[in-house]
């Protein structure tokens, strides 16, 4: 944090003395904070991470790390994000699989990852390799070369031992590098349950290799009759060219009132087939009865990255992912104390601009509407209190370099920004600098050298005036105890007593023989009355010295 103090008197505001017509200075000031900065001194923030690479300064951001939302009946079963960093690390976020990496298997950073902050990165691409992958499995469940092995490690688990599975969806995110013809990209094999009663015992399985730039997609004795008596094998593939170098989303869901299969490439259908007796609609549905001793390879043979692997139970419905969520994200900061005094908000200050990915930067701007061609955007708003654990004002919405619109006053302030994706989820809105501008109003500093002389049932004060120029008058503060200043019946009224600019004063109406305690403070503000409404004591200065004095009868 820096702060930029600019003194600006008469020739840049210029305030009246009620009383005496003098004009005093009023100070400016700007606070200013960079990203890394909002983002430690955020008291919530939501959907938001903080990035390097997208300006030479961190900045903040829409988080693209994506959140299993449960919803239309989803559980999330299976959970890869690759954001770990570390493929030693990597690990099934939903709790119910054990994951081993290949010591060949490499990590990438957000800046190559689909979303969050990495992917897996597979380097195992000789077709050859593609039917070896499985036996490459070491003992204990352990992954070979580039591979990934994820066995499930609970009764729960979507393909635990001797489940009965309905409604589930699989998708993953692909970015291959060339796309060869047999790159094995995910395989699942167990021994089939009751294989004694099944035709053709022997394994189970779920493959998906690449063909012609497209995905093939094979289940082996998965799908079993309602008896468990029959399993059936169905095939499907992709009908888009996949683009090398390019991701593309892949999403299999199963309807098990229907036995439908629906595979699905960027959100468009690719293959609808049928898991029934008839191999259409309307036959006998058969769904997944889940054997013994099986386990996912991700990657076997495969060159390219993978991202966000899932497995969920119940039918998707978000057919493609965004990279960023419509919803978008939110950072509040803490109460920023500006200093004791009632402060004036003035204006917002900002330094951003939107990106696509991580890297690349759309436009950026300083100061400004800061809504974008991309249709992204950031809504900056504020509010201010005199206790920073309460807040009774409402927030106000701000456009960074015009002035903040009515009067919002006090001692702390707090910042709200709003951040919102393109109308496709594809760029976000980021957060270079923010700076607050505001009128410093400090209370004026204490008189001085206050005095007591005690007269028949009144006390005559007299102090030196306080040093600031833009003191509007005094208040004197009694009683008759030490710093309890709740004295009643003077001729002037109770304690405090307003006296305006005077720096004498005889306070009538006091008791002989009692002793009274007396301080004068300066204020800021015209003094009317009483003085302890709540907006004015705050402006209210520090206590001079304590002077006593005792009423006495023929003085």
């Amino acid at each position: 944090m820096h702060m930029r103090n600019k003194a600006c008197f008469l020739a840049a505001l210029c305030l009246l003395l009620p009383a005496s017509g003098a004009l005093f200075a009023i100070e400016e000031r700007t606070l200013t904070f960079s990203g890394e900065e909002i983002w430690g001194m955020a008291d919530h923030r939501s959907g938001l991470s903080r990035a390097d690479m997208v300006r030479p300064v961190p900045v903040l951001l829409l988080s693209s790390a994506r959140a299993f939302a449960p919803g239309h009946g989803l559980t999330a079963d299976l959970v890869l994000s690759f954001d770990e960093g570390d493929p030693s690390r990597f690990r099934d976020a939903a709790g119910r699989y054990r994951v081993s990496a290949g010591p060949l298997l490499e990590a990438v950073d957000r800046r190559l990852a689909r979303s969050g902050e990495g992917a897996a990165f597979f380097s195992g691409g000789s077709p050859a390799a593609a039917a070896a992958s499985f036996q490459g499995r070491l003992p204990g469940g352990q992954a070979a070369g580039a591979a990934l092995v994820v066995e499930p490690q609970s009764p729960s688990a979507l393909f635990a031992a001797n489940n009965s599975v309905r409604d589930f969806a699989l998708e993953f995110w692909l970015h291959p590098l060339a796309m060869e013809n047999g790159e094995q990209i995910l395989q699942w094999i167990a021994m089939r349950p009751g294989q004694s009663a099944l035709a053709g015992a022997g394994f189970q399985r779920i493959a998906v290799t690449s063909s012609r730039n497209r995905l093939d997609w094979s289940f082996s004795g998965f799908f079993s009759s309602p008896d468990r008596a029959r399993s059936i094998d169905v095939a499907f593939s992709g009908v888009t060219p996949l683009v090398p170098r390019t991701w593309s989303h892949h999403l299999v869901r199963f309807d098990a009132d229907t036995g439908m299969i629906e595979y699905l490439v960027n959100g468009r259908p690719e293959a609808i087939v049928y898991a029934t007796s008839t191999g259409r609609e309307g036959g006998e549905v058969y769904t997944p009865l889940i054997g013994e001793g099986g386990s996912f390879v991700l990657g076997g043979a495969f060159s390219g990255i993978m991202d966000e692997f899932r497995i969920s139970g119940g039918l998707a419905q978000d057919a493609v992912p965004r990279r960023y969520p419509l919803a978008g994200g939110r950072i509040e900061t803490r109460a920023i104390d500006l200093g004791a005094g009632q402060n004036r908000v003035l204006a917002l200050e900002a330094s951003g601009g939107s990106a696509r990915g991580s890297s690349s930067v759309g436009e950026f701007r300083r100061g400004g509407d800061f809504r974008f061609a991309d249709y992204s955007e950031m809504q900056f708003f504020v509010r201010a209190s005199n206790n920073p654990f309460r807040w009774d004002s409402p927030w106000v919405p701000v456009t960074p370099g015009q002035r903040v619109p009515g009067y919002v006053v006090g001692r702390y302030v707090q910042i709200a920004v709003d951040f919102y994706p393109c109308a496709r989820g594809e760029a976000t809105p980021f957060l270079e600098e923010l700076s607050v501008v505001f009128l410093r109003d400090e209370p004026p500093l204490p008189p001085s050298r206050l005095a007591a002389v005690p007269m028949d049932g009144a006390v005559r004060l007299s102090w030196r005036h306080s040093p600031n120029p833009h003191t509007q008058g005094y208040l004197v503060f009694f009683g008759t105890a030490d710093d309890e200043f709740f004295g009643e019946g003077s001729s002037l009224g109770p304690s405090p007593i307003s006296v305006g600019m005077r720096n004498e004063v005889v306070i009538e109406g006091l008791q002989n023989g009692s002793l009274y305690f007396f301080r004068v403070a300066a204020y800021s503000h015209r003094g009317a009355g009483h003085l302890l409404d709540e907006s004015l004591t705050h402006h209210v200065g520090e206590f001079s010295n304590e002077a006593r004095a005792r009423p006495l009868r023929g003085r």
